[in-house]
């Protein structure tokens, strides 16, 4: 799917600002937008733009999780667009700390 150019220019903000937010040890982000920053381990084939989080947790296990910005979140601004990716984030680490953490 084929980006304009105020989208794009967009998506290019949004990952400088998610670099810069993510200021914890534990949570590993690469961008993965076509066409604007793609990290090594991006498939390229992947519909919507979209960040890939690895959270390792305090016994070392390793989860991941992709996080698409599909179609339907491109006319927000990128403060809504960090907003939801940052809140997307948190969830998929307070999920992994009740299984890793809760279960016991």
């Amino acid at each position: 799917m084929e980006m304009d150019k105020e989208i794009k220019e967009k998506f290019e903000r949004l990952a400088k600002e998610l670099k810069d937010v993510m200021a914890n040890p534990d949570i590993d982000i690469e961008v993965c937008f076509k066409d604007v920053e793609e990290g090594e381990s991006c498939k390229v084939d992947a519909p919507y733009p979209y960040i890939k989080v690895r959270y390792i947790t305090e016994e070392h296990d390793l989860h991941e999780k992709d996080i698409e910005i599909a179609p339907d979140h491109w006319g927000k601004d990128v403060n809504e667009l960090k907003e939801y990716v940052t809140f997307m984030i948190e969830q998929f680490m307070e999920e992994i700390d009740s299984v890793e953490y809760g279960g016991e």
